[in-house]
């Protein structure tokens, strides 16, 4: 007989999901706090270009981030779709593809759009001045609206991760309800950023530093409290 290969405790899962989450949000900061914002000049192509080629390594180092950053996504995903099965397979089957696609577009649109550019740096002979300023600008540009997209499969998948967490009672009800909040919150933000491109800026930091804010708290609380055991384990012996 071919024996059944052990499951992942909850605990464990818990803990998993908890580190992934606070890396995550940690790979995230870095990335827009100590790079974007040190070589992206918003509106003027020629600058952005003069910095990316002056910081090179910094900017590969901020790509290389991103793309852990989606790795770590996926180990999050798979960690959370163990610990809530129990408490609904099918919506935590939809859950889990909405973080996969989230972590699919992430790398195949924002992370190679960011590759583009040291690619076209790296041919500039072939290109005018003007014309290689245009097209890094416009890779740029293809990245950021990819991000939007992306924001779209987080706020789906997070929202119904967090309703199965409030469902269950794995963790405590306030906790699982802010989730939702802030996930519903960033799904409104995604198409927010798609139909109105000009919106104040402040509206896009400021909900996506209470996103932060929120995953980093919720990380810690599976890292160190981790689920209800009792309740999970009931739950998966009903599942059985």
């Amino acid at each position: 007989m071919i024996s059944r290969p052990t499951e992942i405790s909850p605990r464990v899962a818990a803990r998993i999901a908890g580190l992934a989450y606070v890396l995550v949000i940690l790979l995230g900061i870095v990335s827009v706090g100590l790079v974007e914002s040190r070589l992206i000049v918003p509106g003027n192509d020629a600058a952005t270009v003069n910095k990316i080629m002056a910081n090179e390594f910094l900017y590969r180092a901020g790509i290389a981030g991103e793309l852990m950053m989606f790795v770590f996504v996926v180990m999050l995903s798979l960690a959370l779709y163990l610990i809530l099965r129990p408490v609904n397979k099918d919506l935590a089957l939809a859950a889990l593809f909405f973080r996969f696609g989230e972590a699919i577009i992430g790398v195949g649109v924002t992370v190679i759009s960011g590759l583009i550019p040291l690619l076209l740096l790296d041919r500039e002979a072939v290109f005018e001045p003007g014309q290689l300023q245009a097209l890094v600008g416009l890779f740029l540009s293809v990245r950021t609206a990819g991000l939007n997209i992306v924001l779209i499969f987080v706020g789906l998948g997070g929202t119904v991760f967090c309703y199965l967490f409030f469902k269950s009672k794995y963790v405590p009800g306030p906790l699982a309800a802010w989730g939702i909040a802030t996930y519903v919150l960033m799904l409104i933000l995604s198409f927010v950023n798609i139909l109105f491109p000009d919106r104040p800026a402040i509206i896009e930091v400021v909900l996506f530093s209470l996103g932060a804010l929120f995953e980093m708290i919720f990380g810690f609380w599976l890292l160190f409290k981790g689920v209800n055991v009792e309740e999970r384990e009931m739950r998966a012996s009903e599942y059985a």
